[in-house]
C-alpha cells in the first residue's frame, strides 16, 4: 500500500506544483481552456498518462473549466503517486498551450 505524504513533504510537493492546492485529503488544480474540444482534447491526454501509471484523477468538467483531484484512495489521502500525477497533467497542459 502506498505511504501517505507528511504535511511537509505535501507542502514540499506543492512548492513545486504552483497550479495545485490541497483540498482536504487531495490535491487539486482547475484548468480554463480557451475553447471547450481543448478541454476535453486534454481530458483525454490526462486518461492516457493515468492509463499508464494506474494512477486516475477525479476529473470535473464545467465547459471549458476542468478540475483535476489527486487522492490515493486506498491510501486514505495524498500520497507520491498523486504528486507524480499532478507534475504529469501540469506537462500535458504545457503540450497543448495551457
Amino acid at each position: 500500500m502506498a505511504q501517505l505524504l507528511t504535511d511537509g513533504e505535501i507542502d514540499a510537493a506543492l512548492s513545486e506544483l504552483p497550479h495545485w492546492r490541497r483540498a482536504g485529503a487531495s490535491l487539486t488544480r482547475t484548468i480554463d481552456a480557451p475553447t471547450f474540444p481543448d478541454a476535453i482534447a486534454l481530458v483525454d491526454k490526462v486518461a492516457e498518462a493515468a492509463e499508464e501509471a494506474d494512477h486516475h484523477p477525479d476529473i470535473d468538467v464545467r465547459w471549458r473549466k476542468v478540475t483535476y483531484s489527486l487522492c490515493t484512495h486506498s491510501a486514505g489521502g495524498i500520497t507520491e503517486s498523486d504528486a507524480e500525477m499532478a507534475r504529469r497533467i501540469d506537462q500535458l497542459a504545457q503540450t497543448v498551450g495551457l
